[in-house]
């Protein structure tokens, strides 16, 4: 949309200042100068919004660099009247009556978007957990509210949705359907979704957290753009907001970058019962998408989403994986490499007893713990809060891989007893390695490019080995756990993997209990 008549001196003027045209988007123009951007809200109005006054667009521009600036500090600046000199000519930030108003930020570099970072192939595992710890950190900083209806937003958002998808011009026979749909996973979360009101999880977010609206600001991902004209759209579950986050890598098909956010922020907000509520959230973010793109003509999009926006209320049913073995054995590696291919999108939650550790000590998964935080009662403490979020996850619905060492039988028997509970299949995988191998592995984690929460040494290495020997003696051979499918940890990850995968996918029932063939096909 041009930017309306009456502010194209404006316009001109930010032009001639930036030394280029603007960025546009139907409702603002960004003009970005060398290290500086300008932006201008168009005098527009919509169904939803209503910028056509002087006093509205400074209202909301005010209300942009309330809700954003704490989140990138630095990032946006202040908002600044442009004024006309005794000459008439347009000044910026000086004295006089104000004839438009602007909100001044830093400019950033086209390649720090995360949507340019992803589509170039550039977000690493390591960055995409940066993301995820990013948001959570978001998340937290911000107030809980009270008296909101959720259920009911929801229930009014979707039939917007409904209407603006027919009128974009989806299909109406896949539009009701997926409305009929959407409404009966609503329904049976009525409970939940006011549970999660009363225990603080709505406030008022971001609203539109997609990758277009992170960027990298001082080396770290920071998300800018809130919603500021709709409070109402905002004010939801920090579920739906970091929705829209994983719709849009999953729809990239970048679930593995999906998978990685949604357990790093998990492991930075404690929130395992989010996940509860992810095929309605991820749902309704696609059908958004959906009725956008169609309203662009962009059909082929638009039904792209459209299928996925339905396919999201099909989940995957839901199953509990325990990776367990010494120290070095690759528990961590295999969970994480499992977890985006297992249930429903964006695949498994992996509750690791290494990150439940740090967390119990508020510290971040690579801070090393001291020996107190390795005493009998942490240990009983840190187990029990695996089998209470692995209980948690799995009686939501949503497939999770729990990853300790699983030395003692009393806490393999507690995992299996989870899963029973649940009413979810279970699988057991145990690794195993030799000695000295797990020893070298050990030793090298200080090197390695990539952190490791594990705080095991060496010798913790060999107590755990002795331990295991001792408790596990009538066990066959090496005495990996009865019950559980034995994987050679000595071959590279990605042989381990795809072993761990067949079995996992049901398709190796006749491998013999013993060692799984870590040499077959991927399927």
């Amino acid at each position: 949309m041009a930017i309306p008549t009456a502010q194209r001196e404006a316009a001109a003027f930010l032009c001639r200042l930036a030394g280029s045209p603007p960025v546009e988007t139907h409702i603002s123009a960004v003009f970005l100068g060398r290290d500086t951007a300008w932006k201008l809200k168009k005098a527009v109005a919509f169904s939803y919004l209503d910028f056509t006054t002087l006093a509205a667009r400074h209202h909301f521009l005010l209300r942009e660099l309330a809700l954003n600036g704490p989140a990138a500090p630095g990032l946006y600046r202040d908002v600044v009247a442009l004024t006309r000199r005794p000459d008439g000519s347009p000044a910026l930030d000086e004295p006089g009556e104000p004839v438009e108003w602007v909100l001044r930020m830093a400019r950033v570099p086209a390649e720090d978007f995360l949507d340019s970072i992803a589509d170039s192939g550039h977000l690493t595992p390591r960055l995409a957990r940066a993301l995820g710890r990013a948001v959570a950190r978001y998340h937290a900083g911000l107030a809980p509210l009270s008296g909101i209806d959720h259920p009911a937003s929801l229930y009014s958002l979707a039939a917007e949705i409904r209407i603006s998808a027919l009128a974009a011009g989806l299909p109406e026979t896949e539009t009701l359907a997926w409305e009929a749909s959407l409404l009966a996973a609503l329904k049976v979360r009525e409970g939940w979704l006011i549970r999660r009101a009363e225990q603080g999880f709505v406030r008022r977010a971001h609203g539109d957290l997609h990758l277009g609206n992170l960027c990298l600001w001082r080396g770290e991902p920071v998300p800018f753009d809130a919603l500021e004209f709709d409070e109402r759209l905002a004010s939801i579950d920090l579920g739906f907001d970091l929705a829209f986050l994983l719709m849009d890598l999953e729809l990239r098909g970048d679930r593995a970058s999906a998978n990685l956010v949604l357990n790093s922020y998990l492991a930075g907000s404690g929130d395992f019962g989010l996940v509860g509520g992810l095929p309605p959230f991820l749902s309704l973010r696609a059908m958004v998408r959906a009725h956008v793109q169609a309203s662009r003509g962009l059909d082929a999009e638009a039904g792209r989403f459209l299928a996925a926006a339905s396919g999201f209320l099909r989940p995957a049913p839901p199953v509990l994986i325990a990776v367990g073995g010494l120290p070095g054995s690759g528990k961590s590696t295999l969970a994480h490499g499992l977890a985006p291919r297992i249930g429903a999108a964006p695949g498994a939650l992996v509750v690791s007893s290494d990150v439940l550790r740090k967390r119990r000590h508020g510290v971040s998964p690579e801070t090393r713990l001291p020996d107190s935080a390795y005493t009998p009662e942490e240990n009983r403490a840190v187990h029990a809060s695996l089998m209470a979020g692995a209980a948690e996850v799995a009686s939501l619905g949503h497939s999770v891989i729990a990853d300790a060492t699983f030395l003692d039988p009393v806490h393999r028997t507690a995992i299996e007893a989870v899963a029973a509970s649940a009413g979810v299949p279970f699988l057991g995988l145990w690794l195993e390695a030799p000695l000295t191998l797990l020893e070298n592995r050990v030793a090298a984690r200080g090197a390695a490019s990539e952190p490791d929460p594990s705080d095991a040494t060496q010798a913790v290495l060999r107590r755990a080995a002795a331990s295991l020997a001792a408790t596990d003696a009538p066990a066959p051979s090496g005495g990996w756990p009865r019950g559980w499918h034995r994987l050679d940890a000595a071959e590279p990850s990605g042989a381990t993997l795809t072993a761990a995968l067949l079995l996992a996918r049901g398709l190796a029932q006749d491998l013999p209990q013993g060692l799984a063939n870590p040499g077959a096909e991927p399927c």
